[in-house]
């Protein structure tokens, strides 16, 4: 079975690192997660299988639907979600995560560990509300964070039809950077600033001063970045494809 991004986070994953954990938890909130469940789906209601061990109560989760098939030995009803809305799901309902217990390099997260992934998935970057005095391209970009922003833009398909990426100086002479999404679709602004939240985090750069902004295609910040700013095409949203919304996920039985 290949190894997924999952499964490579998992193996490498040395307790004693925080580099090693933040790109584990990371790639665990990023992931599909397939969830092993005591019945079909009932609409928007899920009733995933509870595992009583030691160390408490546990949901088996899957990063694909053969290891969980593996694992069940045979068909099993299963939902598809991904980990960060798992995540915060399950956050306080005193219930810990079993991460492809089929695998060599399984992994608990224990109930106190799920909440502080889940208050760790809800933080967000300040939306930039001055008006930048200066935009320039964003030069001296840690890599960890291009490459974790590239990555969680990469998911955010139909969410905004760009985003744009500068180093900005405000009023008083604050110097970051700033990313300003580019006619993001209806409800979306919050899963947007999160997802751009949870990159800062698990890249291990979280105190990186980055704003981050909503503008429409034809205002004039929009212009101005596209002078000077590195850009991430996403692909438009349209009316039959809505964003996802954040805060009506399938409920818990």
């Amino acid at each position: 079975m290949t190894d997924t991004p999952l499964m490579a986070a998992q193996a490498a994953l040395d307790p004693q690192d925080d580099a090693s954990r933040l790109r584990f938890f990371g790639q665990l909130a990023e992931s599909e997660l397939v969830v092993l469940l005591d019945a079909e789906p009932e609409g928007e209601t899920v009733a995933p299988r509870l595992f009583e061990l030691e160390e408490g109560r546990f949901v088996a989760v899957f990063d694909s639907e053969a290891a969980l098939a593996a694992h069940a030995e045979g068909a099993a009803p299963y939902a598809a979600l991904p980990g960060h809305v798992l995540i915060e799901m399950l956050a306080g309902q005193g219930v810990g995560l079993a991460v492809n217990p089929q695998a060599d390099a399984a992994q608990l997260l224990p109930p106190e560990a799920v909440d502080w992934l889940a208050a760790t998935l809800d933080a967000r970057p300040a939306e930039a509300t001055a008006r930048p005095e200066a935009l320039h391209p964003p030069a001296d970009l840690p890599v960890p964070l291009l490459a974790a922003l590239d990555a969680a833009l990469a998911r955010a398909e139909g969410l905004a039809r760009a985003a744009c990426l500068a180093r900005l100086v405000q009023s008083g002479g604050a110097d970051g950077y700033l990313l300003v999404f580019l006619d993001a679709a209806e409800g979306a602004r919050p899963a947007l600033a999160r997802a751009v939240g949870r990159a800062l985090i698990f890249s291990g750069q979280e105190t990186a001063a980055l704003d981050v902004g909503f503008a429409a295609s034809g205002d004039v910040l929009a212009e101005r970045l596209d002078r000077v700013a590195l850009r991430f095409d996403l692909a438009p949203a349209t009316p039959s494809a809505p964003a996802r919304d954040p805060s009506r996920p399938p409920r818990l039985r």
